[in-house]
């Protein structure tokens, strides 16, 4: 896999993440929940066999949905669902954005909510200060590319990989409040962090047993 100009947010990220035994790889579990989005879940496994340095591309809408954001805010998103909240889903990050996996549904009722919460598009042409970037938000009907299932046999961290990979047959997903939630106070900490940058940069590593 060619790499991009993006390797010195790449390094930055891998520092920030942490390295710990979910993010490097999916689990024959969560392989089994990836799966199972797709129409011949076994089919989709052997195939994952023969190559699981693969990239995966899998529908959204049945079992889980996933919203898309550039990187450095899907980040901070995450700062807030780990440091504040329930924790979060399965998260990858590919070609410098973040995919979130969330529970379907999520994509038709995030945005509406963030229109009403006047965070969406219109709160942005009002001249919000605290704008959350638009969310792409995918659902029934639409496909995701992520990452494959395991990257242990390259020597460079690729910039499309598993953050929190999945590991479990029922992973809990966030909802649309949720999501919110986070994107809200991700909007928020972004303002604090502009005038006040943090002096503190160390890695994270986010404890997925926490969560269930």
């Amino acid at each position: 896999m060619s790499r991009t100009g993006n390797e010195p947010f790449v390094d930055h990220l891998d520092r920030w993440a942490g390295h710990r035994s979910d993010t490097s790889g999916v689990t024959a579990d969560g392989a089994a929940w990836l799966a199972s989005a797709g129409a011949y879940p076994r089919s989709t496994l052997a195939l994952w066999r023969e190559r699981p340095d693969a990239p995966l591309v899998l529908p959204c809408g049945t079992v889980f949905d996933a919203v898309n954001v550039p990187a450095i805010f899907g980040r901070r998103m995450l700062d807030r669902l780990w440091d504040e909240g329930p924790g979060s889903g399965p998260v990858a990050v590919h070609r410098g954005r973040m995919l979130l996996f969330a529970a379907p549904g999520t994509a038709h009722r995030l945005p509406w909510l963030l229109e009403w919460e006047e965070w969406g598009c219109r709160g942005r042409e009002a001249g919000c200060k605290e704008g959350i970037p638009p969310l792409l938000c995918h659902g029934n009907g639409d496909a995701v590319t992520l990452p494959a299932l395991s990257d242990d046999t390259l020597r460079v961290r690729p910039a499309s990989r598993w953050l929190v990979a999945p590991d479990t047959r029922h992973p809990w997903l966030p909802g649309p409040e949720v999501m919110l939630w986070a994107a809200v106070r991700a909007a928020r900490a972004a303002v604090r962090i502009s005038i006040f940058p943090p002096s503190d940069q160390d890695a994270k590593v986010y404890d997925v047993s926490r969560r269930r």
